[in-house]
């Protein structure tokens, strides 16, 4: 493989390697097509959003992405961020146009633990008088 850049996305339990080359549009997720990894419609657009953003053209570099943990969204937002982060790698110069699409942040919400007594973090159990 030729020279790659090399970034890593993370949300919720979801951790994606993006990993972007100079090379003729292969977009590939855990060795599946993009479409076929996220058939959700709406995924695919959110993610190449990103590339929108930077101005880049995605026939023009390959895309693979190395993705575990977590669920759908989890997952689809891992790879927006891991990818966002590697084309600032690629082009420093990106990282203001970034920053202003709000591409760079990581959205650190994670599942609140469960708390004893009670249901799940914040459902008590029903209240019965009698």
């Amino acid at each position: 493989m030729a020279q790659y850049f090399e970034a890593v996305g993370r949300r919720k339990e979801s951790t994606a390697r993006v990993r972007i080359a100079t090379g003729t549009g292969v977009f590939t997720i855990n060795e599946k097509p993009v479409e076929a990894y996220f058939p959700r419609t709406g995924d695919v657009p959110v993610i190449l959003r990103t590339l929108e953003a930077a101005g880049q053209s995605p026939t023009l570099m390959d895309i693979t992405v190395k993705v575990e943990g977590g669920g759908v969204s989890g997952q689809r937002d891992a790879v927006k961020l891991g990818l966002a982060r590697a084309l600032v790698t690629m082009d420093e110069g990106l990282r203001p146009t970034m920053r202003d699409h709000d591409l760079l942040t990581r959205d650190a919400r994670i599942k609140e633990r469960k708390k004893p007594g009670l249901k799940r973090a914040r459902k008590a159990p029903t209240y019965t008088k009698r």
